[in-house]
């Protein structure tokens, strides 16, 4: 029997290992450097997501012929990906902005050494390289002020929390000051019950905390009634009160790091509410920053709108006409002017881009007051993942069964020896492809706005999710009048699609519907098809009356080849050759289709079905599997018999 190798000599190696380990990684984020000075020159992006993938799934391979588990190399290859684009995105940035990449740099925030916030500002300096001079303060204003009299050159402010959410205060003091944001961190957030002299929960009988951990803390403090509550300005002044203290009966809630500042340990782990629990901080200074094109941006706003029914809503339609993302959507009061707010919205994009700029220009002309707060480098940074067949390892006796059943890449796109998992569409509350019975009502135009208004919330109240505009063309209606029918069933609650068949009004009704519908009559219109393949927006594709499957799914194909993914088919009725007149939905169709495409299908019952049968039909294709269903607005006979309906589909 061989003799087990000695315990002490086993850590020694492991520690040789682990130096070694750490003086690799350091030499990798060196290069990672070599490659940001490459790009700066190149001016390329910072990511490149389709090599980190190729990177991934090598890396993964490498690691089973080592004993390696894949989802331990992937998450450790996350880490150092996400690393590695920071430290480009912070060496870039300095050097387009070369005032702020001091050597040293005098640092302004909440609390003392210990608090989140030092540790947010000292994480932050240390990947730029920045010797940091600390100034602990007792509150934002204090803050503010700081950077605003040159006491300090940064100040940093904690916006938001996962956990407790948006941090009120914040928002206030920044309509009221001249700093510019100029960037951005996100710091894990854990909290531990902070104790001295090793004391443990039994004896602990008040515990100091700031407010926020408090809140994000409230789950475990509510098991524990017997705890007093002390707050404090900051978890650097609770960590001082403990030790301060003249027993041991006290504790703070903080992070184990800040703690070791203070000579404390950690009595209990893992306080807070939810599992990941991370803080946001934003960086502010006098002057404001430029950011590379080749960097992820993020810009803040702050606006006031007018006092009217959907203002607010129009400025967001401005910023989905220019297919800009908002991120966050905070309100706040103003002060001295009751129920009146300010608007405060992060957009991913960067202030020097023509569509940003253009934005705004229109942003001006619709709001009583905007104001950009600063574009900066948006640190989140989305880790790279595999599909699941490149993670799993079928053993060998089952690869050639499981091998029958494998994604074919030569197979039609629409097909599910493509892709195996349904297609899923999510927009607002229209869920379409998942465990949801979709639900959408039809309804022609020209109708009076005033009655449409009303009649969109009837439709939202009987249980539909989406309202279908047909017409459009033959009412000659203007892009402005189809947005504002948009814009009311947006106001509703639901989301909006648009029959369109015309190339002519293609792009105007792209730009103001959530979705666009092409009727039967243009499922064998090419440049349609290629259109509708060649945008983001969801499309839902009707089979055309005297079309096979074939032909139904051959049309798709063109629309998912050129690119949009998110594609809806709809079956609204046949013509038989016996009877020319008649349509018919053709349910067995329906069922072949489901069998064989992962796409979404609805059904159509406005054209082929009786009104005295449209409730049966409509059971009828949730029966049969089908994805969800379209209802003309004059089938029912009343808003209660559509609830009714509605009620009896989504059980």
């Amino acid at each position: 029997m061989n003799k087990a190798p000695e315990l002490n000599q086993t850590r020694k190696q492991i520690t040789a290992l682990d130096k070694e380990l750490l003086s690799l990684l350091s030499k990798r984020r060196d290069l990672s450097l070599d490659v940001a000075r490459s790009k700066e020159i190149d001016v390329r992006p910072i990511r490149d997501t389709q090599r980190e993938k190729e990177l991934l799934a090598r890396l993964v391979e490498q690691g089973r012929e080592h004993g390696l588990d894949a989802h331990f190399v992937i998450s450790l290859y996350q880490s150092i990906i996400e690393d590695s684009v920071l430290n480009q995105q912070a060496y870039l940035h300095g050097r387009a902005n070369p005032e702020i990449q001091q050597q040293q740099s005098t640092i302004a925030y909440l609390g003392a050494r210990g608090s989140y916030s030092f540790l947010a500002a000292s994480r932050f300096c240390q990947r730029r390289q920045i010797d940091m001079i600390d100034l602990g303060c007792q509150s934002f204003d204090e803050i503010i002020k700081s950077v605003e009299l040159g006491h300090a050159d940064l100040g940093f402010l904690p916006i938001e929390n996962t956990s407790s959410g948006s941090i009120n205060e914040v928002y206030d003091v920044l309509q009221h000051t001249s700093l510019s944001i100029v960037g951005e961190t996100t710091i894990e957030v854990g909290h531990c019950l902070l104790t001295k002299d090793g004391a443990g929960l039994d004896s602990i009988k008040t515990v100091f905390a700031h407010p926020q951990p408090i809140s994000q803390c409230s789950h475990w403090l509510s098991q524990h009634p017997n705890l007093t509550l002390a707050y404090c300005s900051s978890s650097a002044e609770a960590m001082q009160k403990v030790i301060d203290a003249e027993d041991s009966s006290v504790a703070a809630i903080g992070s184990a790091e800040g703690g070791a500042l203070y000579q404390l340990t950690a009595a209990e782990n893992g306080l807070a509410n939810q599992k990941i629990n991370q803080s946001r901080f934003i960086v502010v200074a006098r002057k404001a920053v430029a950011v590379p094109s080749q960097l992820p941006a993020k810009t803040t706003l702050i606006m006031a709108t007018g006092q009217k029914p959907g203002a607010l809503v129009e400025t967001l339609l401005v910023l989905k006409a220019h297919n800009i993302n908002m991120s966050k959507l905070e309100s706040r009061p103003i002060p001295g002017t009751p129920w009146e707010e300010m608007f405060y919205l992060d957009v991913d994009a960067n202030l020097a881009t023509t569509e940003l700029q253009q934005a705004l220009k229109e942003l001006e002309r619709l709001t009583r007051f905007i104001k950009v707060l600063g574009c900066y480098p948006c640190e989140t940074v989305k880790p790279t993942q595999l599909n699941n067949s490149q993670l799993v390892i079928e053993p060998n006796s089952s690869k050639e069964s499981i091998s029958t059943q494998s994604e074919d890449n030569d197979a039609p796109k629409f097909s599910k020896r493509y892709r195996q998992q349904n297609t899923q569409i999510e927009l607002k509350q229209f869920n379409v492809g998942g465990s949801d019975f979709a639900a959408m009502q039809q309804v022609s135009l020209p109708i009076d706005k005033d009655v449409f208004a009303t009649k969109v919330k009837q439709i939202k109240e009987s249980g539909f999710q989406a309202v279908l505009l047909l017409d459009t063309t033959t009412a000659s209606l203007s892009a402005i009048e189809i947005k504002e029918y948009c814009h009311l069933i947006d106001q509703a609650g639901l989301t909006s699609a648009v029959q369109i068949d015309s190339v002519n009004h293609f792009n105007e009704t792209v730009k103001v519907a959530d979705m666009i519908y092409l009727a039967g009559k243009e499922m064998y219109n090419e440049e349609l098809l290629g259109l509708a393949g060649s945008v983001s927006t969801p499309v839902l594709l009707e089979r055309n009356t005297m079309a096979s499957t074939t032909d139904w799914l051959a049309s798709a194909n063109k629309i998912l080849t050129q690119g949009n993914q998110q594609l809806i088919l709809v079956e609204a009725g046949i013509r038989s050759f016996s009877n020319p007149e008649q349509l018919a939905l053709d349910l067995a169709g329906l069922i072949e289709v489901l069998s064989e495409s992962h796409l979404p299908v609805l059904g159509n019952v406005s054209y082929a079905v009786e009104d005295k049968l449209a409730c049966q039909q409509a059971k009828a294709l949730k029966q049969l599997h089908a994805n969800g269903v379209i209802i003309n607005d004059n089938q029912l006979n009343c808003p209660e018999q559509q609830a009714e309906l509605l009620h009896r589909l989504h059980q």
